[in-house]
């Protein structure tokens, strides 16, 4: 995945029982963060980030869409647990958008490898095409970068 590269097509279940697409957002400008996994501390602060902005991202009209492994049932959840609102998809296929733009990665922890999401965002412009991308995010002060940079493009 690269810097033009346009978004892959894309069918994922979302936290409400239905799907959103790639054609959803079709002449929209779009944010997609991937995130480790629900309600855990860093996933949790910036479900909350994007949520806190999510005002200042509809008013320069972009979309905004959180993606990770887990299930709809467990994104519903999280959603009300914390009242977030920005909407969450589910990427559990194997094969998936993460695994096809290369985000569901080896990692390490503690001398062990697994398997997990790589925490990045894309912002994605009107044409479908990637403008930036953040990959292994720091969360601090992160959504507030890419409302930065979502407002120039």
């Amino acid at each position: 995945m690269e810097i033009g590269d346009i978004l892959p097509d894309f069918e994922l279940a979302t936290s409400d029982g239905g799907t959103v697409r790639t054609a959803d957002f079709a002449g929209k400008k779009l944010v997609l963060f991937f995130y480790p996994k629900d309600d855990t501390p860093g996933c949790t602060t910036e479900n909350l980030d994007f949520t806190a902005l999510a005002g200042e991202f509809a008013a320069v009209e972009v979309a905004l869409l959180g993606i990770s492994k887990d299930s709809p049932q467990r994104h519903a959840k999280f959603i009300a647990k914390h009242g977030l609102v920005a909407p969450l998809a589910s990427d559990a296929l194997e094969g998936g958008l993460s695994d096809a733009l290369g985000i569901w990665a080896e990692k390490q922890n503690y001398g062990r490898s697994y398997m997990g999401m790589v925490r990045t965002t894309l912002l994605i412009g009107t044409d479908g095409r990637i403008a930036r991308i953040w990959s292994k995010v720091k969360v601090k002060g992160h959504a507030a970068e890419v409302l930065s940079a979502a407002r120039a493009l």
